[in-house]
C-alpha cells in the first residue's frame, strides 16, 4: 500500500496535467502517457535503497524514457508525448522553489547547496533521456542495416 498510493497519485497528477494544459490526445493515449508517470514514480520509490535522490531520479527517468519509446512504437505516435507527461512527477519543482526562496532571502549557503542539488537532479533527468534516446537510435540503425543487407 505504501507503494501503490503514491503511484496512483502520480498517475492522477499526470492526467490532471494533460487536462489542465489541454494536451489533446485520444483517451487511451492520455491514460497510457499518464501511466508512464506512475511507472517512473514506482521506480523512483523502489530505488529508495540507493538513499540518493539523484540516482533515484536517474533510474526513474531511464524507466520513463524506455516506456515512452516502447509506447511510441506500439501506438505509432511520437515518444515526446509520453516522455513529457511521464517526466512531470520527477521534475524537481520543490528544489527550484526553495533555491529561489533562499536567493531572495539572501541565504547564499542554502541557495548554493539547494541549487547544486536541484541542478544534479535536472542533469540526471536530461542524461537519462539522452541515454535511452541514443540507445534506441543506435538499435534502429542496426536494424536498418540488417534489412538492407538481407534485401
Amino acid at each position: 500500500m505504501e507503494l501503490l498510493l503514491p503511484c496512483l497519485y502520480s498517475f492522477m497528477g499526470c492526467v490532471g496535467y494533460c487536462l489542465v494544459f489541454n494536451i489533446r490526445m485520444r483517451k487511451r493515449m492520455l491514460l497510457l502517457a499518464s501511466l508512464g508517470g506512475a511507472v517512473g514514480w514506482c521506480v523512483y520509490l523502489l530505488c529508495g535503497w540507493l538513499q540518493n535522490d539523484i540516482t533515484q531520479s536517474f533510474a526513474a527517468i531511464l524507466a520513463v524514457a524506455a516506456y515512452s519509446e516502447i509506447m511510441a512504437r506500439l501506438q505509432k505516435s511520437p515518444a515526446t508525448v509520453y516522455l513529457i507527461v511521464g517526466l512531470i512527477p520527477l521534475v524537481p519543482g520543490g528544489g527550484i522553489y526553495y533555491t529561489m526562496e533562499y536567493c531572495i532571502n539572501g541565504d547564499m549557503m542554502n541557495f548554493m547547496n539547494t541549487g547544486i542539488h536541484t541542478l544534479g537532479i535536472a542533469g540526471a533527468l536530461a542524461i537519462g533521456i539522452l541515454l535511452v534516446s541514443a540507445c534506441v537510435r543506435i538499435l534502429n540503425n542496426i536494424q536498418r542495416r540488417k534489412r538492407r543487407e538481407t534485401a
